[in-house]
């Protein structure tokens, strides 16, 4: 490539870095990604885009430390050859001590980078960077009481490693920042992190993008599926998507009264003092929030039961369901375990069961209630104790000879009482619905819908299979007819596998979710 003498420096140092970029054989005393942030930020980030993403911002678990443990040794990001140790001692004189955690680090793959380190127990989160090649040390002046000590004692010090260095994780928290944003910016982040780590596609729908309804041809049972891809709900959706496999982020259902008139349930709505609870709505009055009020830029597509099912569900169960929860809270309580049905084949890496532990660890001392309100209450639940919090829980788990992992594998059930009454999030409140309408007969005792994902909803074969039979204005200005009736929204709303699974007894209780494809077993 040729650069005329008049480029400017910063072109010039910008084609320098990329042919070093491309240069693996020769070593450098220097990495080039190390100089990136030297140049200007409208040549740097998307260089830095093209090797780091918002995923980079999840630590990656190297090992526990531990008196158990001679030594832990693993490849860091910037050091190659790394060791770690713990000694228990008791320089503060306290009734159990503390202890040193020594980091040996070496071989750095260059004189620039750096390696950044998280070290965790149930009781505390710490961390720490090394810039230079020797024995670091991190002191535990005093464990928190016997319990950390016996802890550590047992278990050890939990390492992570912050993969993508500090330059990276920089970039990654610059990805992951726009993804809650209600701007351009954050709409596009979310797309392009959908189609980088899903294999989603947004392909433009024809205007117009709202669909000019009439609702005599909407039917109790009919499923709603939602995707907000801008604004906070569209940066978690981004998430809950991405972990569980599922290309629509939020449900609501359609239900009819004795008078006819149209209504629609939801788990998930905001109330005047902005919680999320289960509402029933009147259709317009939801219809027009959507159009006009949410500014998630929500896809919404009607999903019609089967002439079948239709017949099948009970309308009055339904309704008789749906009042008895109007009111209450989201389900928070049970929104991860959904998602969580294998000690190993949910989490997309780097994730897994130590990462979870860390991140409950450090929103349990940043926000308590918080923390007991999504998973203390539901861990207990499978261990069958009561108002242990999560250091707690984490020591009664390995009194048991148990795991974390497995504890998190372990299925909700559909009949557990939290503090706040059931716990429902948008699809199970759907699904427990189906359920007490009989739509999973003869085998709904065996049917745990808190089990369920989204994705694991609209897979279920109750939805219609004859486009013939869809209503008239379905899909009236898309060339591309879609099995289902997309109502609004400028991308087509895509839903691979829809509408092909029969309901069999346990399911969805032991089954992977692992990206880019999503892969099912054939007993699963």
């Amino acid at each position: 490539m040729a650069v005329s003498s008049s480029s400017s420096p910063a072109i010039i140092f910008a084609v320098t870095v990329l042919m070093l970029l491309t240069v693996s054989s020769v070593k450098l005393p220097f990495h080039p990604r190390d100089l990136l942030p030297l140049l200007p930020r409208q040549l740097s980030w998307p260089l830095l885009n093209s090797v780091n993403s918002a995923v980079d911002l999840l630590p990656t678990y190297i090992g526990a430390a531990s008196i158990k443990n001679d030594v832990v040794e693993w490849k860091g990001a910037c050091f190659y050859e790394n060791k770690a140790w713990l000694e228990l001692n008791n320089k503060s004189g306290s009734e159990y001590g503390g202890g040193t955690l020594h980091i040996k680090v070496d071989k750095a793959h260059s004189w620039t980078c750096m390696d950044i380190y998280v070290f965790v127990t149930p009781y505390r989160v710490t961390w720490d960077w090394y810039f230079i090649s020797r024995e670091h040390t991190m002191e535990f002046n005093e464990w928190e009481g016997k319990a950390e000590y016996e802890y550590v004692k047992q278990k050890g010090v939990s390492i992570f490693l912050m993969e993508a260095g500090m330059v990276g994780t920089l970039r990654a928290l610059w990805d992951v920042f726009p993804l809650f944003t209600n701007t351009g910016w954050g709409e596009n982040s979310n797309i392009a992190f959908l189609e980088k780590h899903m294999g989603a596609n947004f392909y433009a729908r024809p205007q117009p993008w709202v669909t000019n309804i009439t609702t005599d041809e909407i039917h109790s049972g009919d499923m709603l599926a939602i995707s907000k891809i801008r604004g906070r709900w569209g940066g978690f959706e981004t998430l809950e998507k991405w972990v569980s496999g599922a290309y629509a982020g939020h449900t609501a259902v359609c239900l009819r009264d004795s008078d006819g008139k149209l209504w629609v349930g939801e788990s998930g709505n905001e109330n005047e003092k902005g919680e999320d609870v289960i509402a029933v709505l009147p259709w317009e009055e939801w219809w027009e929030f959507e159009q006009t009020k949410d500014d998630a830029n929500p896809h919404i597509a009607l999903l019609p039961l089967h002439p079948d099912y239709r017949a099948r569900f009970n309308v009055t169960a339904a309704w008789e369901y749906a009042r008895s929860m109007d009111g209450k809270p989201y389900g928070y309580h049970n929104l991860i375990f959904s998602w969580i049905d294998t000690i190993s084949g949910n989490y997309p890496p780097p994730l897994d069961a130590h990462l979870v532990a860390s991140v409950m660890t450090v929103w349990s001392k940043i926000q308590p209630d918080y923390a007991a309100n999504i998973w203390n209450e539901a861990l207990n639940k499978r261990l069958g104790t009561e108002g242990l919090d999560l250091p707690d829980v984490l020591v009664e788990v390995e009194k048991r000879g148990s795991s974390f992992d497995e504890l998190l594998a372990v299925p909700e059930q559909d009949h557990w009482i939290y503090s706040d009454g059931k716990s429902t999030s948008c699809i199970a409140f759907i699904l427990e619905m189906y359920k007490e309408g009989g739509l999973f007969d003869p085998i709904s005792s065996s049917i745990q819908v808190t089990e369920f994902t989204i994705k694991d909803a609209y897979m279920l074969k109750f939805f219609e299979n004859n486009a013939s039979r869809l209503p008239t204005w379905c899909n009236d200005n898309d060339d591309v007819k879609l099995p289902y009736c997309q109502i609004l929204g400028k991308y087509r709303m895509e839903l691979p596998g829809y509408n092909t699974m029969e309901p069999y007894p346990h399911m969805n209780e032991h089954c992977p979710s692992l990206p880019p494809k999503y892969h099912r077993p054939k007993n699963c």
